[in-house]
């Protein structure tokens, strides 16, 4: 399933979190990180997620739950809060933690390195990209970018680089998630909070 498709499940109330899970624990790092790793196409992961009732499934936050079958998040809370924050723009419903980590992130078109906002470095330079404003603003994001740089004759030689990099940035909202799946009537909340624990033990506490 793709990140864009993840997140509207997300809003719909057709994926959301357990009771039981952890608030949000990632840091800024790990945010640049994840994506970096999506950005040049490295591997990130697979999310694990429990199928069962919308009308019995114990979740956290106040959204509701649309209903039929719910997918709950088990493993890949972490990365599909970081990919709402950034790609949204605001925490998700179940959003339990410092919104801080994953606002302001920034992607120089000449490094393409990501980082996040330092006024003194970043403002009045064209090449430090909002990520946040050019994935909820989309290709016509793309646009409005080509033309601040199109304006400033330093910029202009290497327009065609840049142009192909902004689209590379706005692809990772099709990038896929293989999505594995606990289901099965004989999965009480038990046996699933035991999977839970043994995926989930080598992450951060």
């Amino acid at each position: 399933m793709n990140i864009t498709s993840i997140l509207d499940y997300i809003d719909n109330g057709h994926m959301a979190l357990p009771e039981f899970q952890r608030g949000y624990v990632w840091g800024r790092e790990q945010v640049r990180g994840l994506f970096h790793s999506l950005y040049r196409g490295h591997p990130v992961g697979s999310l694990l997620v429990w199928a069962t009732s919308a009308s019995t499934a114990a979740h956290r936050g106040n959204g509701e739950l649309a209903p039929g079958v719910v997918k709950l998040l088990l493993d890949g809370q972490q990365r599909i809060t970081s990919l709402y924050g950034v790609i949204r723009g605001e925490p998700p419903k179940f959003f339990d933690g410092n919104a801080k980590s994953f606002t302001e992130l920034r992607f120089n078109l000449s490094t393409e390195e990501f980082e996040f906002y330092q006024p003194i470095k970043m403002r009045g330079d064209p090449l430090w990209i909002d990520v946040t404003q050019l994935m909820k603003s989309g290709n016509a994001g793309v646009g409005n970018f080509i033309n601040d740089l199109n304006s400033n004759p330093e910029h202009t030689a290497r327009l065609g680089e840049y142009v192909g990099r902004l689209n590379q940035l706005l692809s990772i909202r099709d990038k896929n998630f293989h999505i594995e799946e606990v289901t099965g009537s004989d999965k009480t909340l038990d046996v699933v909070v035991d999977i839970f624990n043994r995926v989930n033990s080598g992450g951060t506490e």
